[in-house]
């Protein structure tokens, strides 16, 4: 068996592991740390949103143009007044999308395209695309979102308990908060692509969250009948047995994002690998923390103020207090009979007074 394999097998039994949960306000802190940060970043800097979803136009050149894109880039804002983001495309033509223009200026940008560009106008293919498209998307996306988050708490409620629905849509928010920041921070376009990635990281993190949950709910159950471990430590141990499952899934479903990412969309320049790959990186990456981190370690904390968890942790605080006093030293016994307890027994060869004495007191066994 390999390491990672037996390290996985030793935190399932309970030999070893991390207290997640008696940690949890330092994970508190590092979440509401980076969520304020996201919150800040989509303020201040805000969404840059596609052309999807504010309307404009989009150029496509000849191919095989000569033209660098930070060249076409600055043509196309010189004759638009407007940014423009440039996309080389693998046949060698330009893709120029420039937002906010209606038909009159998109002709009169294509002309002056053409003439900088010194192709002839008729090969340069212009698309309008109108806002009221995105804003569809945008309003599906949201209604979407909404009735997921609904069907999530009522589900997880039913199957598991409120303290474990609520646990996970916070999990859940503090995921789609991060990803959106992390978004404005970079200043990555918004595509419908992004809307699509959004929607699948919700799938994975539940997914990853209702496998601790499940683990917990099984090892709790009939919790008040013992005095050995309180709902924390039980909740600490299922987060510790899932951990390197959780750990496997996380590095294989990002491996794939990150070649999409940093191969496809860094080095290739597609721009449309990096609306959705960056998404779904950083949002794998979050769902991976909130559920170990953040997800259980508040379900715990929500048990925790139960009376019926009170009271169990009163009595298993108790009962090791008691073990503990019983097993310190006791001074004052006969030390001659614990040397004789304790002597240690010598293989090696028989002795033959002890043979000759081994008969002694017993009848022979002769007819007299």
């Amino acid at each position: 068996m390999s390491k990672l394999g037996t390290l996985g097998a030793r935190l399932h039994h309970g030999e070893v592991g991390y207290d997640f949960v008696k940690n949890r306000k330092i994970w508190y802190g590092v979440s509401i740390l980076i969520t304020i940060t996201a919150i800040l970043g989509l303020a201040v800097r805000g969404l840059h949103m596609g052309i999807e979803f504010q309307g404009g136009a989009v150029f496509t050149t000849p191919k095989n143009m000569s033209v660098s894109v930070a060249q076409a880039e600055e043509y196309a804002e010189d004759a638009s007044g407007h940014d423009a983001i440039v996309q080389k495309l693998g046949d060698g033509s330009l893709r120029i999308q420039v937002a906010g223009i209606d038909t009159k200026t998109s002709d009169s940008i294509k002309e002056q395209l053409a003439e900088d560009l010194k192709v002839d106008d008729e090969l340069i293919n212009a698309e309008l695309v109108g806002p009221s498209w995105g804003e569809q998307i945008a309003n599906k996306a949201w209604q979407g979102l909404g009735i997921f988050m609904i069907l999530v708490v009522i589900y997880l409620a039913i199957a598991f308990e409120w303290r474990m629905a609520l646990a996970a849509f916070v999990a859940l928010i503090h995921d789609i908060t991060i990803t959106v920041g992390i978004y404005a921070l970079v200043g990555f376009e918004v595509t419908p692509g992004t809307v699509i990635g959004l929607l699948t990281i919700l799938g994975y993190s539940l997914y990853d969250t209702v496998v601790v949950f499940d683990s917990l709910k099984e090892q709790t159950r009939d919790i008040t009948k013992q005095t050995r471990w309180t709902y924390s430590e039980i909740a600490n141990r299922s987060i510790n047995s899932t951990l390197v499952r959780s750990i496997n899934t996380t590095v294989v479903a990002l491996l794939p994002v990150a070649g999409l990412l940093f191969i496809g969309g860094g080095v290739l320049g597609a721009g449309m690998l990096n609306d959705i790959s960056l998404s779904l990186f950083v949002g794998l990456a979050a769902g991976a923390y909130s559920s170990i981190f953040i997800a259980t370690p508040l379900v715990a904390d929500l048990k925790e103020r139960e009376p019926a968890m009170k009271s169990l942790k009163k009595r298993v605080l108790a009962k090791r207090a008691q073990g503990a006093a019983q097993e310190a030293p006791v001074t004052g016994e006969d030390h001659d009979d614990e040397s004789e307890d304790t002597a240690p027994a010598v293989v090696g060869p028989r002795d033959q007074s002890a043979t000759r004495t081994r008969g002694r007191g017993r009848p022979s066994g002769k007819r007299r």
